[in-house]
């Protein structure tokens, strides 16, 4: 409605008390009708024919005496088809208007700023795009009374509103992720009674004004995380007295740490990771004597930690990872009481660990690695049972690892890799039943396993490269939940035990380069998700067991150096998973199959087996090996005439044969390959890397990832030329080659060289697991946004990129074609009609804003989607949660 149109509306209008409660229902009618314009549920009590004052009991509407409406409170309702009606603007009573996390697409309403007597303005978590109303003309009203707006979450864009003087009651402006763009509003500094100022997770530009140092009541500043400001802090923010908490994180400052944010006296928490900062620690930052989380990570500072920081005695949080500081771990660390998290990894400090680390009793989190420290592990790091990670891998740590520790059941991750720890492991650390990984790799540990292991979350239990003996014992296989089982280069002993087949989730095993002896255990092909076996270099005999090609999805196996014998079993051929295979130096025997998967693999894979034969292998099989002995025929009596032409062709086939061996053996070779399916390659654009340097790529140790239709790689071709390779696990031929193509047209489509698709997600996964999977695709302006958004899908779907979705159909087409069907266009009908059913308990709201970014990932024209930097944006704050957050791992 035209401003003009709805001045003229007002002044007809009657303005009696009767007539105003009219007005408001008349209002009310208008609202109802643009929130919810089809027939749906909500607001279902909201009578457009009702009499004052009966509109005072609509769900979410509050009247005063005089039945005029003053406040709308609508929340988490599904008004995702709806908008904001300009009749809004006849409310001129309502003081709080607040429709949050209701995914509302639309604009907000250019009337909305006349509203003489709104105070409250919430329309967070919602879906409103275009600017934000700016004032009509000068000297027109402009939200007046206001003093608190949440914008919050949102895709509004454009400058940001105009705010000055003249709003001497706003208190609380938030208008963080959104898009906005352009410079912070010199204005901002005017707001004499602004406490809350959210500005975090825009496309904001231009300097941090200094003028926001004016704001004398200011208490909480959020303005970083994807903004792009010039220069650094600056240093009139030492002025903010009242300032409690400032984050700044993530949004390229560059510079110093002005020493002036020393006289923030009230100040409990300092975000200033992830940018450009330079220089070192200011000593003033010691002054802040009720900072209890200061986080300084992933910049470029330089010098010492401080001394003056030893009067931080409040510190819960210390955050400095990667930074370029040098020297040691001051004492005064472990004597902070309240100390929780200590977060130092990727620097240059050198010296011990503070010895009393731990002893406060609060200790959470300990992270140093990747330094040179030395000396010891502190004994007294889970003094106060409450250690849940310890990370001090890539250190010169020495001594052994202690007893304690085997105490802390609260530990679920502990990381000791790389140092020089010596001694035997503390039996407890083998039964942490909340522990999922337990990694003490490259040290120079000794003694025995212990005869209890348990724990149902361990996923990765890294013992390799020590001088850990004695046998291993049978409770390994009491780890339900294994996936990589790593012993190699140790001194164990005895046979493989039979248990180890009760680990169902077991993907690498490798005890290889021990002194291992008896048969290789049947049992272990019970293990049907082992995808890569290495028992090589110790003393197994017997034979391979027939019943390793039951493994579908094995890539590797290396049982090399060892004293097996008998005969390859002879459906190896067909394990169409297996790219990798090292049987070399044992006492095998019989002929080497010359199809399948086989025709992949060279001689050292077979090397040190005298009593192989055929194939790659030097020494040609007998007729009898080879089957041409095995049947007899019956000796005729042949005419000379007969035996003339006989001796003619077959002097005749050795010429050609003669002549003709070398192509021909190529051709057979060539054309066995095709016959076997064992290979194609198939280019999307035009590569500077051969088949044979991808085939060479595909080692265990390359393995990144797994997943039901197959496994993925990463691998340098002889050029540098970095690659994922996706080797799809193909299930026959027929129908089943259908969705085999249908994904190979799949990652035709994506065009990346660093393509990674991980078929296991499953829709379980919470919202903010999906934003952090964004991150470890290692987000940059390089990635591709269509893969990540198919991974969306499935998440939503909870359904595989390729299969049961018919002849030659992916996802993304499947999701098309059914919504496109549907009679309502909505986000949120196209997400009911998809979605996995096990999201039914997630917010509506967070379901359709994910189906909205998956939708603009996968469009098809390429300069359509948006930047995967765009994607971490809107998925960062799709969490209507807006809990503080202590600790930033």
């Amino acid at each position: 409605m035209p401003p003009l149109l709805l001045l003229l509306l007002l002044l007809i209008l009657p303005s009696s008390s009767t007539a105003s409660a009219d007005r408001d229902i008349y209002a009310l009618a208008k609202l109802k009708a643009a929130l919810v314009p089809s027939a749906a549920h909500p607001l279902a009590d909201w009578d457009p024919a009702a009499t004052s004052p009966a509109h005072c009991s609509f769900s979410g509407v509050t009247c005063d005496a005089q039945s005029r409406v003053v406040a709308i409170n609508l929340t988490a309702l599904p008004l995702h088809g709806g908008s904001l009606p300009p009749e809004l603007a006849l409310l001129d009573a309502l003081a709080n208007l607040t429709i949050a996390a209701c995914c509302l697409p639309g604009s907000v309403p250019a009337e909305l700023p006349t509203l003489p007597s709104l105070r409250y303005l919430n329309l967070s978590n919602n879906n409103l795009t275009g600017p934000f109303p700016a004032p009509a003309a000068a000297g027109e009203p402009y939200f007046p009374s206001l003093e608190l707006i949440d914008a919050y979450n949102n895709n509004l864009s454009g400058p940001l509103p105009p705010f000055d003087a003249s709003h001497a009651r706003l208190r609380y402006l938030h208008l963080g992720g959104n898009y906005f763009i352009g410079p912070i509003p010199d204005s901002y500094g005017d707001l004499a009674a602004l406490e809350y100022l959210g500005l975090n997770g825009n496309t904001l530009s231009g300097r941090v004004p200094a003028s926001l140092a004016r704001l004398p009541r200011l208490r909480e500043m959020y303005i970083g995380y994807y903004n792009m400001y010039d220069g650094g802090v600056p240093p009139e923010f030492g002025d903010l007295h009242a300032l409690v908490r400032l984050d700044m994180s993530s949004c390229n400052l560059s510079g110093p740490i002005p020493p002036e944010l020393g006289r923030l006296a009230r100040l409990d928490t300092l975000f200033l990771l992830w940018n450009r900062l330079t220089g070192e620690i200011p000593p003033q930052l010691g002054d802040l004597k009720n900072l209890a989380s200061l986080d300084l990570s992933i910049n470029d500072l330089t010098g010492e930690i401080p001394p003056s920081l030893a009067k931080l005695t409040k510190l819960k949080l210390l955050n400095l990872f990667r930074n370029h500081l040098r020297g040691s771990i001051p004492e005064f660390v472990a004597g902070f009481p309240e100390l929780e998290v200590l977060q130092l990894w990727d620097n240059n400090l050198t010296g011990n660990l503070p010895a009393g680390l731990g002893k406060n009793g609060r200790l959470k989190i300990l992270d140093v690695a990747t330094n040179h420290l030395t000396g010891p592990i502190p004994p007294d790091l889970c003094a106060g049972r409450r250690l849940v990670l310890l990370v001090l891998m890539e250190n010169r740590l020495f001594g052994p690892i202690p007893d304690s520790l085997g105490d802390c059941k609260t530990l679920t991750r502990v990381r000791l890799g790389k140092n020089y720890l010596s001694g035997p492991v503390p039996a407890g650390l083998f039964d942490l039943p909340q522990a999922n990984m337990l990694e003490l790799t490259d040290n120079l540990l000794t003694g025995e396993l212990p005869d209890v292991i348990g724990g149902d979350k361990i996923g990765m239990l890294l013992l390799g490269n020590n001088g850990i003996g004695g046998r291993i014992p049978p409770a390994i296989g009491n780890l339900p939940a294994l996936q990589t089982l790593s012993l190699e280069s140790n001194n164990f002993s005895g046979a493989l035990p039979p248990d180890i087949g009760r680990l169902k989730n077991l993907s690498r095993l490798n005890v290889s380069g021990n002194s291992l002896t008896g048969a290789i255990p049947q049992e272990i092909t019970r293990c049907a998700s082992l995808a890569a076996i290495d028992l090589s270099r110790n003393g197994l005999s017997g034979e391979i067991p027939e019943s390793i090609t039951s493994l579908k999805i094995l890539c590797t196996l290396n049982v090399s150096r060892n004293r097996l014998s008998g005969e390859l079993p002879s459906e190896m051929s067909n394990m169409t998973s297996l790219t990798t295979l090292d049987v070399s130096y044992n006492s095998l025997s019989g002929p080497v199959p010359m199809q399948g998967q086989f025709l992949v693999f060279n001689e050292s894979s077979f090397v040190g087996n005298p009593g192989l034969c055929g194939g790659p292998v030097a020494d040609p099989c007998p007729a009898s090996a080879a089957g041409a002995g095995s049947r007899s025929f019956p000796f005729r009596q042949w005419d000379s005439k007969k035996m003339l032409v006989l001796l003619v062709v077959v002097v005749s086939a050795l010429i050609i044969a003669f002549f003709g061996a070398r192509k021909g053996c190529e051709a057979w070779r060539e054309a066995a390959r095709r016959r076997s399916g064992a290979w194609k390659m198939t280019a999307f654009q035009k590569l500077n890397f051969s088949a044979d340097d991808v085939v060479e790529c595909l080692k265990e140790d390359n393995i990144i990832g797994k997943g039901g239709a197959g496994i993925v790689y990463h691998g340098v071709t002889h050029s540098g030329t970095e690659l994922a390779i996706k080797r799809l696990v193909s299930r026959g031929g027929g129908d089943h080659d259908r969705g085999f193509s249908a994904e190979v047209a799949t990652l035709g489509r994506i065009r990346h060289r660093n393509i990674v698709l991980e078929a296991d997600l499953v829709a379980t996964v919470p919202v903010k697991s999906m934003t952090e999977y964004a991150y470890t695709l290692r987000v940059d302006e390089k990635s591709d946004v269509y893969s990540f958004g198919v991974v969306l899908l499935e998440l939503i779907t909870g359904r595989r990129p390729v299969g049961g979705f018919g002849d030659g159909v992916d996802i993304v087409h499947w999701v098309r074609k059914v919504t496109a069907e549907l009679s309502d266009s909505s986000d949120a009908a196209a997400v009911l009609a998809v979605a996995d059913r096990r999201l039914t308990p997630e917010p509506v709201a967070l379901v359709v804003n994910l189906y909205r970014v998956a939708m603009a990932c996968v469009e098809e024209a390429s300069t359509a989607r948006p930047t995967m930097r765009e994607v971490v944006h809107m998925l960062s704050d799709s969490n209507p949660s807006n809990g503080d957050l202590l600790v930033t791992v």
